[in-house]
């Protein structure tokens, strides 16, 4: 017998159903939701005493009253100097560059009152990660904004300080992900050719390597590679350092060049951060700490958060210290040590140096096995395997003031925390202190051996590349992702906002001097790998501790990572 419509729906039809299990998906999505909020409630109150740099919150009313306006997906081309800023990727409670960029969207009205509150509600993901004072010419983020506004570039830039620009927005598909579309990244990194100065003879280092080179009995090919450097620092303590010591009384005198050839020893921190002493057979004895320990970071100054509003300056500011007048000593060590560096600012390198630099960074193109590059990688680990497609020395150095400086550009698919500034170290060591070049193939091999970071100043991402997806755009009627259009504003930011900077900050805080001066006078076996002695000469990391650096090296570098932390590709 037939059924008789009747225009309502039994509980058990499948249209019945359906809206019971799209009411249970939206039950359950608000919960998710409202998790997610209280969570994030949870952090900014504990954490962070209420306030956060990626929560921007409006009034009900507030919201209510905005006009609702469609989102986009997007990619946004951005430049930045990252002096003063804890890094892009924004957090609760520290000043980055992502926190800036996220309130300016949200001042300029791309970003509704609504969602103002979490960047996870418009999808944004950066396309390479860069640290605490890292800086980038080019760097992409996707997500979802409002722009239908011709003028939207400019009202966001209107709310951004100078030194970070948005260059464009353009649209893409609503599955986009610029860290999953970006295929390879170019770097730079800026360095003063003084870098490539042999170790003094008296430090620690540079008598490790004569010592070695007698005893392998390979001494006159070591020597042979540092021909067009031969003589430099014997040249420097006749000319510039003998006449500040003779006029010195004789117990200063002496007291000068003991502090300067008796390198204080230091600590070792592990990964967990635990103290950890110098091999004993290598240790020098124990003295008061060096005074080329750098000062704190002028970027981790400027990034410090202000003080809550309302509280007294003076409880708040650190109280400068009574200043002292300096000992004859302290005079001494001053003006020799002032002496050394402005020697080094003045040495101009030799297109030999700059043919082996260049040999050096060869060893590194294809497809190797970099887990003596990063931390926490063991040499059977697959990611460890990263691709560069170039890695170029620009053979015509600039001099900005006194100093020298060279550029170097990497090219590759991705890198990983460390890489970059590791694999600059590890080639300017091998130049500097004439090491054989297959030094950088063994590195390659199952021995864990220590690499210091080269100072993160001198790094710059320049941009990342979209070659794959821009074909796909091509045939799809799509902009491509590319920053050739905006080439002229680019070379102009980055002479007047990045390039300053680094030479400046060089000029003022000596970075790569410090960092050399502690690599030469370190005194354990970490860095004795480009010794006559090989690999074999140096420390072996263990299993438990992957990767020790000393204290001072760390400190000395001013920021924890290397600038770069793409793993996923």
């Amino acid at each position: 017998m037939a059924t008789e419509a009747t225009g309502t729906t039994s509980a058990n039809t499948p249209a019945s159903a359906a809206q019971t299990r799209r009411g249970e998906v939206a039950d359950k999505r608000e919960q998710v939701q409202n998790n997610r909020n209280a969570k994030r409630r949870r952090v900014i109150d504990e954490k962070t005493d209420g306030t956060s740099y990626m929560s921007i919150t409006f009034t009900p009313e507030e919201i209510a009253a905005e006009e609702r306006r469609p989102k986009r997906k997007v990619a946004v081309l951005i430049g930045y100097a990252g002096t003063g800023y804890h890094g892009i990727q924004i957090n609760h409670k520290e000043k980055t560059i992502e926190g800036d960029i996220f309130a300016a969207f949200v001042a300029a009205g791309a970003i509704s009152k609504a969602n103002a509150d979490d960047p996870k509600k418009s999808s944004l993901v950066r396309c390479a990660r860069t640290d605490k004072g890292v800086h980038a010419a080019g760097n992409v983020l996707s997500l979802k904004l409002i722009v239908e506004d011709e003028d939207v570039v400019d009202r966001i830039n209107q709310h951004l300080p100078e030194q970070i620009r948005v260059w464009g927005i353009q649209r893409t598909n609503n599955g986009f992900s610029c860290y999953q579309a970006c295929d390879s990244r170019w770097y730079e990194y800026l360095m003063p050719s003084y870098a490539l100065l042999p170790p003094q003879p008296h430090s620690f280092l540079g008598k490790k390597l004569a010592e070695s080179a007698r005893e392998k009995g390979v001494a006159a090919e070591y020597t042979s590679r540092l021909d067009d450097v031969a003589g430099f620092w014997e040249e420097v303590e006749k000319r510039d350092i003998r006449p500040i010591l003779e006029k010195l009384d004789p117990e200063v005198r002496a007291e000068v060049l003991r502090k300067l050839h008796d390198t204080a020893d230091q600590e070792l921190t592990d990964e967990e951060g635990m103290p950890m002493r110098p091999d004993a057979e290598v240790a020098a004895p124990t003295t008061a700490p060096s005074e080329d320990t750098a000062p704190q970071s002028t970027a981790e100054n400027a990034a410090s958060p202000a003080p809550p509003e309302g509280a007294s300056a003076s409880a708040s500011a650190p109280q400068p210290k009574a200043e002292r007048e300096l000992t004859p000593l302290e005079l001494a060590l001053r003006e020799v040590k002032a002496a050394y560096v402005a020697a080094k600012r003045r040495y101009r390198v030799t297109p030999p140096r700059i043919e082996r630099l260049q040999q050096a960074l060869d060893l590194y193109v294809g497809t190797r096995n970099y887990h003596n590059y990063t931390v926490l990688k063991s040499y059977g680990d697959a990611s460890a395997k990263r691709h560069i497609k170039s890695f170029r020395v620009n053979p015509a150095p600039i001099v900005i003031g006194d100093t020298e400086w060279l550029s170097l550009k990497v090219h590759g698919q991705s890198f990983m925390m460390h890489q970059i500034r590791k694999m600059v170290a590890m080639a300017v060591m091998v130049v500097r202190c004439g090491a054989p070049l297959d030094t950088i193939l063994q590195s390659y091999g199952p021995r864990r051996i220590s690499i210091p970071k080269a100072p993160g100043l001198g790094l710059m991402l320049e941009r990342p590349m979209f070659t794959e997806y821009n074909k796909r755009a091509a045939r799809l009627g799509r902009e491509p992702i590319d920053f050739a259009k905006y080439e002229d504003k680019i070379a102009e930011f980055k002479d007047k906002h990045i390039y300053r900077r680094m030479f400046e900050l060089e000029e003022k805080e000596n970075s790569f001097h410090l960092f050399f001066n502690q690599v030469d006078n370190f005194r354990t076996d970490y860095f004795l790998w480009v010794t006559a002695g090989g690999l074999e000469a140096s420390h072996e990391r263990s299993d438990r501790f992957i990767e020790k650096v000393p204290r001072a090296l760390q400190a000395e570098l001013g920021d924890d990572a290397d600038g770069v932390e793409e793993v996923g590709t």
